[in-house]
């Protein structure tokens, strides 16, 4: 069965890239200017009250959001090293994942005391586990994929909704982590960086570009197959962050971009969506029994 394929109102020969933030008509790549939020058409780039640039190199093209996460894991990261001195670099847990990393509750184990958890009360470990790593590799490879996906989705989705989308990643798979391992102390950027993936195949169909022909497509199949071979990674952390990454990417590519639909109802959703994901899994975790 074919599916029809939208082409650029200004070019019909050629096939529509995004959907122009103020008109919503269909451009292509050509005709894509870049604006505060999103990309204008070339009608509405001459004619908007706002300024507006066209080309990566602008000022407003610059991926303000995904640097600022960035610094906020490398700093985090120095915390651990001063922490836990070099043996941190290879990988080994210091005081700063005992007092931040994501656990569902107090318990002791191995002779560890953990001064508590989530269901202790500790809500914000639902958020600092998601910028703090384990050795020199896990943070490396982490910021590399996302300074490699990072600015390509915040200048196609905007920094709203790319800050968005990386902060409901990051909650489904804090609580994606509580769900199978609550009593691991867990920590990383990785769920929020699969939601990255996410997303960006649901952007790339939005454009015309078929699932399984995304670029991303083959990277996120692959860290999937690693995600369940390879011991002492949170294969809940990893869906929990897909499935919030895949859900925020429908409500902003999809849902977001149908004719007549408030540009706020996907925003406040994506909210509403994270302020569910930190109610549940503080049940989740208030409700656990250590073994």
């Amino acid at each position: 069965m074919e599916t029809s394929v939208q082409t650029c109102y200004w070019h019909p020969d050629r096939q529509a890239g995004v959907i122009c933030q103020r008109c919503d008509r269909p451009i292509c790549p050509s005709c894509m200017h870049q604006a505060s939020v999103g990309f204008h058409c070339p009608e509405c780039a001459k004619v908007g009250s706002q300024r507006v640039y066209q080309g990566v190199a602008s000022l407003q093209a610059r991926p303000l959001v995904t640097q600022v996460i960035i610094a906020l894991n490398a700093l985090a990261f120095a915390a651990v090293i001063a922490s836990g001195g070099l043996d941190a670099l290879w990988g080994a847990t210091t005081q700063v994942h005992v007092d931040f990393a994501l656990i569902a509750k107090f318990f002791n184990r191995l002779g560890t005391e953990f001064p508590g958890g989530v269901g202790d009360g500790q809500w914000y470990r639902l958020v600092t586990s998601g910028f703090l790593h384990y050795g020199l590799f896990h943070i490396g490879f982490n910021m590399y994929v996302l300074y490699i996906l990072g600015p390509v989705l915040e200048r196609g989705a905007g920094r709203l909704r790319f800050g968005l989308i990386y902060g409901v990643s990051l909650l489904s798979g804090s609580l994606g982590a509580l769900l199978l391992s609550p009593e691991s102390l867990t920590a990383g950027a990785s769920g929020a960086i699969f939601g990255l993936m996410g997303a960006l195949v649901l952007a790339y169909r939005s454009m015309g570009v078929r699932i399984q022909d995304s670029p991303v497509f083959g990277i996120l199949v692959l860290n999937l197959i690693i995600t369940f071979l390879l011991p002492g990674i949170s294969a809940g952390g990893h869906v929990g962050g897909l499935v919030g990454g895949l859900v925020t990417g429908w409500l902003f590519f999809d849902l977001g971009r149908q004719q007549g639909m408030d540009k706020r109802v996907p925003v406040a959703l994506a909210v509403a969506i994270g302020i569910a994901c930190v109610a549940v899994s503080i049940a989740v975790a208030t409700g656990y029994q250590p073994a």
